[in-house]
């Protein structure tokens, strides 16, 4: 009987036998004359795309078939056949383990421990598919598994899996898990949620059951997300109250991290004094005195310098971005307002203004936005209003004392303030703060300069006024306000003289972008480092926009809008601090230019 081979060999010599030989002399055929070729063309190669796509599929079924089989992997109680060369070629570890000369290298049996069956067995096929499923039930042992055998690819899929999966009620859980597996990205994601939704973690069984380091870590953190340290306050006396006997021993080092100079001084007396807790523990006093000291002697303030007196600052906030009033192309008043929503990457028309404002000043406070003054085409505004992202209605609160257009506004301390302006005669150096919760504004200490569109930003306890002009001079020069001695001192000046320029805060750097310097409209980009009290150029933008409004969000810069000397933009662009480098998104839909621009976050995550 014929074996597979002499059958071979047989269809060889009589069907397969060669006409011509490599030389092109004659065989059977007749002679082809055909060009020279070179030494390079005298061959050709042939590739097979498909060739592994359509191979791997075949060693799978023969896998399945148990032919071939020269590992037996045992979990547990379970067995699973594979082939040595896949799994070496496919899973790191088994890589390691197959050309290394480790003992396993020769075993026909090989047991497997820190990985459950169903992960491995998931695991291996994947080495033949290379597709696998993850869902809520298996995430968590194949994240393990796949970290054990160094499948990386894979693991990073599991965490993205956790990651679209945050709330508030399980991203410490998860950020634990990532910690124990040592997957920094999932733990920084983690970092970020929790930093952004503290409000909402504070609420849930994971955060009343950390561990007294745990906690203090997270509540020392600059980037925490909170519109009061009350917030802060609150979470930590819930924590301590949930376990009293035990706990109470570890409130000194817990209070100490909380910002209590940062309250007001009415929470100070009738919240934060009046707690048993703090009442009967001498050295959680002395945290509370020196909060009182920070607020009633305000020229001992520099003594008084530490980490509890600065504000806290979250750089990775997703928020909506509202567009606010605005010009036409043709240089109308609008009262039009939308909104860009960074998770889907689009602008949609929000509710409108009351009425038009153009040239007006934006801030937000308490995830509520407030429009103040501005120009309608008639006449310059003392009028504000106040839009509720969850009633989605704005409404009306009380007048400024001053009508102003071309305003800068911040909201700082649980109180907003205006700075400057044009009030249709001359460009105001007028100062006002609002207190919401008495809807009252009070005009305070005047700035050093009559500043009409310059830039007004919150920073470090401060409120720094940018830029701007008086009518006759175009400014470089910075000043800033203390809130506590209430004055105003000028500062390190900017390189550039800007006015309508954007100005905004990130990772504890001012940015100011843009604007006029009386001759030229610029897109240059200037950033101030308080650590070194300098001033450097950045990344320019990648157009020249005056009238442009800067806003922080998702830790980066979005430039919106503006002027280009031609006429009025709808573009927008955003700067990475990281890369240093601008790109162009999404375009405003309903805008061109000369808008005010606020940043609501996006306070509750959705079940």
């Amino acid at each position: 009987m014929k074996n597979f081979m002499d059958s071979l060999m047989e269809m060889e010599n009589s069907q397969l036998k060669p006409r011509f030989n490599l030389s092109g002399s004659l065989c059977s055929l007749p002679v082809l004359k055909s060009p020279v070729l070179s030494p390079s063309d005298d061959h050709i190669i042939y590739q097979q795309d498909d060739l592994f796509l359509n191979g791997f599929p075949i060693m799978e079924e023969i896998r399945r078939q148990g032919k071939l089989c020269d590992v037996t992997l045992k979990v547990d109680d379970q067995s699973f056949s594979a082939h040595r060369i896949v799994l070496a070629a496919n899973i790191p570890y088994f890589h390691a383990m197959f050309t290394n000369d480790m003992v396993e290298s020769t075993q026909r049996d090989i047991t497997i421990h820190g990985i459950e069956a169903l992960a491995l067995e998931s695991l291996v096929n994947f080495a033949y598919s290379g597709h696998i499923t993850i869902d809520v039930n298996n995430v968590q042992s194949l994240m393990v598994g796949a970290s054990f055998l160094q499948l990386t690819q894979v693991r990073n899929a599991c965490a993205d899996f956790l990651k679209k999966r945050f709330h508030p009620q399980n991203v410490l859980g998860i950020r634990a898990f990532a910690d124990t597996l040592g997957c920094s990205p999932l733990v920084e994601s983690a970092d970020k949620y929790l930093q952004q939704y503290f409000q909402d973690v504070s609420s849930s069984d994971e955060f009343l059951s950390l561990s007294c380091k745990e906690l203090t870590d997270i509540i020392h953190r600059d980037e925490l997300h909170v519109t009061s340290e009350e917030q802060v306050f609150e979470a930590v006396m819930n924590w301590v109250k949930k376990d009293p006997h035990g706990r109470k021993k570890e409130l000194l080092p817990i209070l100490s991290k909380v910002r209590l100079p940062l309250l007001s001084p009415h929470y100070l007396a009738d919240r934060v004094a009046t707690e048993e807790l703090i009442r009967t523990s001498h050295e959680c006093r002395d945290l509370l005195d020196e909060a009182r000291d920070y607020h009633l002697m305000p020229e001992r303030r520099p003594l008084l310098q530490c980490f509890r007196t600065r504000p806290r600052c979250c750089n990775y906030i997703i928020g909506h971005i509202f567009a606010v009033g605005g010009l036409t192309k043709s240089g109308d008043s609008l009262s039009t307002v939308e909104v860009y929503d960074p998770l889907v990457e689009r602008w949609q028309m929000a509710e409108a203004m009351t009425m038009l404002r153009s040239r007006v000043g934006v801030a937000v406070m308490r995830n509520r936005l407030y429009a103040f003054g501005g120009y309608n085409g008639t006449e310059r505004l003392s009028t504000v209003e106040v839009f509720n992202p969850l009633e989605r209605v704005w409404s009306r609160v009380s007048p400024m004392h001053c009508k102003r257009s071309a305003v800068g506004a911040a909201a700082l301390n649980d109180m907003l303030y205006v700075c400057g302006g044009y009030d249709g005669i001359t460009s105001l150096n007028t100062v006002e703060c609002y207190q919401p919760d008495k809807d009252e504004w009070t005009l305070i200490a005047p700035m050093v300069k009559h500043r009409s569109a310059g830039g007004v930003v919150a920073f470090e306890g401060y409120i720094y006024a940018l830029g701007g002009h008086d009518g006759l001079s175009i400014f470089d020069s910075v000043e800033r306000y203390d809130p506590l001695i209430q004055r105003w001192t000028t500062v390190k000046p900017m390189l550039s003289r800007r006015c309508r320029l954007g100005v905004a805060t990130l990772n504890g750097k001012i940015y100011v972008c843009g604007g006029y310097d009386g001759s030229t409209f610029l897109q240059t980009v200037e950033m101030f480092d308080p650590a070194i009290n300098e001033w450097k150029f950045v990344a320019p933008m990648n157009v020249m926009r005056s009238r442009v409004a800067l806003v922080a969000n998702m830790g980066k810069l979005w430039a919106i809008g503006g002027y280009d000397g031609n006429s009025n933009l709808s573009t927008v662009e955003v700067y990475d601090p990281q890369k240093d480098t601008w790109s162009f998104v999404a375009a405003m839909c309903a805008h061109e230019g000369g808008v005010g621009v606020g940043v609501i976050p996006i306070c509750k995550p959705s079940d």
